[in-house]
């Protein structure tokens, strides 16, 4: 059984259309379960309509209050459903017609290989698209110098390299996925966590979504490739700071949420990592070395050394 997991708050612009693209794949999900969260435009009405002309695909639930994002949206539908392959959607993009398609023969081979008892999690590339559905970026993996073959524990808890749009996970890593954490930075790290702690993370290059930007984006996209970016980052640490400052306490969590699951290395990698702040500049510096805790680029290494 596929289910798409979407979470929805005052998304009435676009929702429609996310749905009609779901409606419109090649291997099309058994369940779209939708959490509204306390909209206060038309969308619940939207959603209403989509269910009442689908009653036997769309279920829709409106939270009794607004869970305060949408990680928390999506992480309260994760921690409840264990259904055999589960997908990510957000409100406003639009999926491609193979998307599911794609996305499960993926997963299922990735199952042929490790088994199905294997916590397992695919992911792809996506186009980004501005408001009028027009490309900015052909692909989301070479503007923001993603690398997909990151796929470590030790890779993963410095930077997520999975995009929640377009992940599906298997029943076993869903599992794992047993509450909200406190100090989870956002719900698709927390479960690439996951994948990477106790299982496997695959890929694949197909753009399988249209990724739209607007300004009511919870996080945006930013073209890192420019020079533009790389000296914003340079100039304006604070930002650079705060993004890695949020790892440390997640990754804390992660180990005191799995520690009688995690092996004796992942137990140091975690305890060492955790301990960085604690150091002097030299010290943390030497830590990073020593772990082997990188992130991607030339240039995000730079700035990481110098504001870490």
């Amino acid at each position: 059984m596929i289910t798409v997991l979407m979470g929805t708050f005052n998304g009435e612009k676009w929702v429609g259309e996310q749905l009609d693209s779901l409606l419109n794949q090649t291997l099309m999900p058994d369940r779209i379960l939708i959490h509204d969260d306390c909209s206060t435009d038309s969308t619940l009405a939207i959603l209403r309509d989509y269910q009442s002309k689908y009653p036997e695909l769309v279920e829709v639930v409106r939270n009794p209050s607004n869970s305060g994002g949408s990680a928390q949206n999506f992480i309260s539908m994760m921690t409840n459903v264990r259904d055999d392959y589960l997908m990510l959607c957000d409100q406003d993009d639009i999926w491609l017609p193979d998307k599911v398609r794609l996305s499960y023969e993926k997963i299922t081979q990735m199952e042929t290989v490790w088994g199905a008892s294997t916590p397992c999690l695919m992911h792809s590339d996506l186009t980004v698209v501005d408001e009028d559905l027009t490309p900015q970026a052909s692909s989301f993996q070479q503007s923001t110098f993603a690398n997909y073959d990151r796929t470590t524990l030790k890779d993963q808890i410095i930077q997520n390299t999975a995009t929640g749009c377009t992940i599906m996970y298997n029943r076993a890593l869903a599992g794992l996925i047993t509450y909200t954490p406190r100090h989870m930075v956002m719900h698709d790290w927390w479960i690439s966590l996951i994948a990477a702690a106790f299982g496997h993370m695959g890929h694949i290059d197909d753009r399988t979504i249209l990724y739209r930007q607007h300004r009511a984006n919870q996080i945006g996209v930013t073209d890192m490739r420019t020079l533009k970016y790389k000296m914003s980052r340079l100039v304006n640490p604070n930002q650079v700071k705060a993004d890695i400052a949020k790892t440390y306490p997640q990754a804390q969590e992660f180990l005191d949420t799995f520690a009688d699951k995690l092996d004796n290395d992942q137990v140091t990698l975690l305890r060492g990592y955790c301990a960085i702040p604690t150091k002097n500049k030299l010290g943390r510096i030497s830590s990073v070395i020593k772990l082997g805790v990188w992130k991607t680029g030339f240039s995000r290494n730079v700035a990481y050394l110098l504001f870490i």
